[in-house]
């Protein structure tokens, strides 16, 4: 009787091992911006060989009034302090199950992965409202102003 219940166990804990298996996330460097009425943001990701995931996206909210001279510095400001903060970027912990990354124990997405098109989309949350996705784009080397004309 115990061999089978030894069997049982043995299959119940390759079982379990094969669902916590997580996929090793993709390596390489995005940057990405964002642009709508109301918000501005900047944003690098990169994960390295050893798995470590750095991202820093600053932003400015609440300039849907903004003059189009005053946006444009905006930009500026935060593309200049995303490349000069950048050294001091952080790795942070993130799950990754082949498709999305999240917080380790986390429901809502931080970043998703098209291993087919090689697509990453980096989620932001601002407040407590829904995230917005931004589509990063895959560069050798970060440019000083990831904004498009920057």
């Amino acid at each position: 009787m115990r061999i089978p219940a030894a069997l049982f166990a043995c299959f119940c804990l390759s079982a379990l091992a094969g669902c916590s298996h997580q996929t090793a996330p993709p390596t390489g460097r995005w940057e990405g911006t964002y642009d709508a009425g109301d918000t501005l943001v900047a944003a690098r990701m990169e994960i390295t060989a050893k798995g470590q995931i750095f991202v820093s996206a600053p932003n400015a909210e609440n300039i849907a009034s903004t003059s189009n001279g005053a946006r444009a510095a905006i930009r500026q400001r935060l593309a200049s302090g995303l490349a000069a903060g950048w050294d001091d970027v952080t790795p942070i912990q993130l799950d990754f199950d082949g498709q999305t990354f999240r917080k380790p124990g986390g429901i809502a997405p931080q970043a998703e992965w098209n291993s087919s098109t090689h697509r990453m989309t980096l989620i932001v949350y601002l407040g407590r409202g829904d995230g917005f996705r931004i589509p990063m784009r895959a560069v050798k080397t970060f440019s000083p102003d990831p904004f498009p004309g920057g």
